[in-house]
This record gives structure tokens, sequence and C-alpha cells, in this order.
């Protein structure tokens, strides 16, 4: 295994997913928290449009999927607080028409759409140095902003009315955990791709849930799960010269299920 380390595809490979992993990690405990899985695949899927637009614009499509979903998230948010509008129609109106823009930019782009399969579906062992940077950017983005509003944060995942009577600002403590998870999502893109990011974002945090007692512990569980399914997916697609985004979300749903009848063995021994 350490003589492909020497390789730098392969080092780029997993520092991607080291760093994928630290913020599904933590954001990923306040999704599975808070019950927000269907919002996230929501704006995971209209992050298509982002790709579809940097392609037609001539910038870098990951870029271009960054300022996309955030604003996509606000919208969302947006609209369910103050427009009062149920959630499950605007996750499938927002799902589809993300989808569909997507297809049309890249539709009107001309020429050929490079790389546009490992971005549905991922491709971690051609992450590009340019790429580290931007997720080495948005992780130290995310980690900030999560240390330095973690009680405000944890008030409004666990308990919203509490955080009303505390006078914490629910709504836009609501809408920045949208905007952090729609950074996790264009920055787990490059690791699993759009069609399978909700899976590695969730997975390690619900199992991690099984076990921990406080969110703190939740997250540094879920973050060193993370880590152990991405890296292990790396090594077992590169042996196997398989797909690395299904082998990195097959290792981790065989973990859930493992950890589940571990669960329900000890709850009925």
């Amino acid at each position: 295994m350490f003589e492909v380390l020497g390789l730098e595809f392969f080092r780029n490979a997993f520092i991607a997913g080291i760093l994928a992993s630290i913020a599904c990690g933590i954001i990923g405990t306040y999704v599975v928290v808070r019950q927000m899985v269907a919002i996230s695949g929501g704006i995971s899927h209209a992050s298509f449009g982002g790709i579809g637009l940097g392609y037609f614009l001539g910038i870098d499509p990951l870029a271009g999927a960054t300022g996309f979903t955030v604003a996509t998230a606000l919208g969302m948010g947006a609209l369910q607080l103050r427009a009062k509008q149920r959630m499950d129609t605007l996750i499938g109106a927002v799902w589809a028409a993300g989808m569909a823009l997507g297809i049309l930019f890249v539709y009107l782009t001309p020429g050929f759409a490079p790389d546009l399969f490992s971005y549905l579906f991922g491709n971690i062992l051609l992450v590009p140095r340019g790429d580290i940077l931007l997720m080495a950017t948005l992780t130290a983005v995310i980690v900030a902003v999560v240390a330095f509003l973690y009680r405000e944060l944890q008030a409004v995942t666990f308990d919203p009315d509490y955080a009303k009577v505390m006078n914490l600002p629910v709504e836009g403590l609501s809408l920045l955990l949208l905007v952090l998870i729609a950074l996790t999502v264009v920055m787990l893109i490059r690791v699993v791709g759009i069609i399978l990011v909700i899976a590695l974002l969730t997975l390690p945090a619900a199992i991690s849930r099984l076990y921990a007692t406080r969110i703190w512990s939740m997250m540094l569980g879920a973050v060193v799960l993370g880590i152990l399914f991405t890296v292990t997916g790396i090594w077992l697609s590169y042996l196997a010269n398989v797909p690395s985004g299904a082998t990195i979300i097959l290792v981790s749903t065989l973990a859930y299920a493992g950890a589940l009848g571990i669960e329900r063995l000890r709850q009925t021994g």
C-alpha cells in the first residue's frame, strides 16, 4: 500500500478524502440529528445546475456549483420559512429543476463537456490540486463557523422553540446551516459524485449516533468513520480497478448494516 503513496494522484485522493470526511462528519451530524436528509438530497442533486453553469460560463464547474448550490439552499430555506411552503414539495421542485438546468447548460455549451461523468458519480483518484485547495478552504470555513457558533447551532438543531425563547436568531441560523450543507455537498461531489453524496453525508453520522451521547462526540466519531470508509474505498477501488465513489458508498453501507445488526443483538441480548 505504501508504494502507491509515491504517486501524486493517490496522495491527492487521500487528502481529498480526509478533507471531505471532516466536513461531512461535522455537518452530517446536524443533518442526521435534525432529520434533514431529504433536504440535503435535494440540495445535492440541484448542484448539477451549478456544474452545468460552470461549463457554460467557461469556469471551474466546482466553483460554479459552489455559488449555485449556496444560492439554492438559501432559496429553499427562505421559501420554507417565510412563504410557509411544504418542504417535500420544495425538495421535489428544486431537485428536478437543478438537474434540468444542468442538462440544459451542458447541452448549450459548445464542444464536449469533459469529466461530466466524474461529477455525477465521483472519481476521487482524478482530483486535481486546484480542487484540493478549494476543498481545504471550504473545510476551514465549515470548521471555523461551527466552532464559533457551536452552542447556537446545537440549540437550533435540538430544540428550535427553546432557541426562540433564548432570543437566538433561529431563522438566520437555520439558513446558515443550509449554507454549510451546500458547501459540504460541493466538497463531496469530487469524492462520490452528485448521485451518491447523500449517503456519505449521512451514513458515518448515523453510525456514530448509535454510540455517541453528545453532539461533539458524534461529530468526532463521524469524522473518523468517514476517513476510514473513504480510505478503505479508495484502496479497494484501486486494487479492483472499479469506480471509487461507488466503492466508498458500498463500504459505508455495509458498515451501517453491520452497526445496525450489532445494535439489534445488543438490545435483544
